[in-house]
């Protein structure tokens, strides 16, 4: 094959690697005709490539994607992980420093969402000390997220888990007294049972299961005193419509309508936020 780029030569004429001056090498990458030397070669279907060849034929070859048009990679659930990450660090932080400080500026309640909105979602990765709250929200985060995550694709997924974040704050805002303080992340969760129905349900699997599941975890809330099923009904809602626009899209277009849907719920979410805000009295909130 003839060279497409100048072949380097030594002080003798021998050729040596582009990328490795001081080596000589009597193997040619069978795309550019360069030499190559050892730590340079590719072993490829036509013979030795170079390292440089390979990631330029890389770059030209489709990503693979999931059945929903998410990127599709192999391994662990990179944003499951993070997220229980986070979770666990945040919690062992609120153990670790005096007065509560991380509960006091992360918790969400009402009468902050004026002034520190953040809060609506800041509070979807702390927990109180119970640590069954903790340790129910990560489980059922490890076995939705081992679920949806592949399926989704980690950008798809992470916008999911966040909007039903912030739905389940919203829930909060609208549903509960204004001085309701909440923490955990049962609101993602929940949305992530949300997702899973819809999945289930474009796919034609058994919806009996997932039901059952949301009964008995919908009970817990009324049944169990400080539970937020005002946050668990939020998230659900939001993540089921997230995931109504992911999966029932069309191919044509399918990324503006999937994120255009995602961006739809987020829209709704703020204007709910902004009206239920306009209706407090001026004296509750605080600066």
């Amino acid at each position: 094959m003839s060279s497409a780029y100048p072949v380097p030569e030594s002080s003798t004429g021998a050729p040596v690697c582009p990328r490795h001056p001081d080596r000589v090498s009597y193997v040619s990458c069978q795309r550019c005709g360069r030499p190559a030397c050892p730590d340079c070669q590719r072993s490829a279907a036509v013979g030795i490539q170079c390292v440089d060849c390979v990631k330029v034929a890389a770059k030209s070859v489709p990503s693979r994607r999931t059945i929903f048009g998410g990127v599709a990679r192999a391994g662990r659930p990179a944003v499951t992980i993070t997220m229980m990450a986070i979770c666990v660090a945040m919690y062992a932080l609120d153990l670790a420093i005096p007065k509560d400080f991380i509960f006091q500026n992360f918790a969400y309640a009402p009468f902050f969402t004026e002034t520190e909105p953040w809060r609506m979602v800041t509070s979807a990765f702390l927990h109180s000390t119970n640590l069954m709250h903790i340790a129910f929200n990560m489980y059922a985060l490890w076995i939705l997220g081992n679920a949806l995550e592949p399926a989704f694709g980690r950008v798809r997924f992470l916008a999911v888990y966040l909007v039903s974040a912030f739905a389940g704050s919203v829930g909060v805002l609208l549903l509960s007294p204004i001085d309701t303080v909440v923490v955990g992340a049962s609101g993602a969760v929940f949305g992530l049972f949300g997702a899973l129905f819809v999945v289930q349900k474009k796919r034609g699997g058994d919806l009996r299961q997932i039901l059952v599941l949301l009964a008995i975890n919908a009970a817990i809330g009324f049944i169990i005193p400080n539970i937020a099923w005002q946050a668990h009904l939020g998230g659900l809602i939001a993540g089921a419509l997230c995931t109504a626009a992911i999966a029932y899209a069309p191919a044509k277009n399918r990324n503006l309508v999937q994120w255009g849907g995602i961006a739809a719920v987020t829209v709704i979410l703020l204007a709910l936020t902004v009206y239920k805000v306009s209706t407090f009295p001026a004296f509750t909130l605080v600066s």
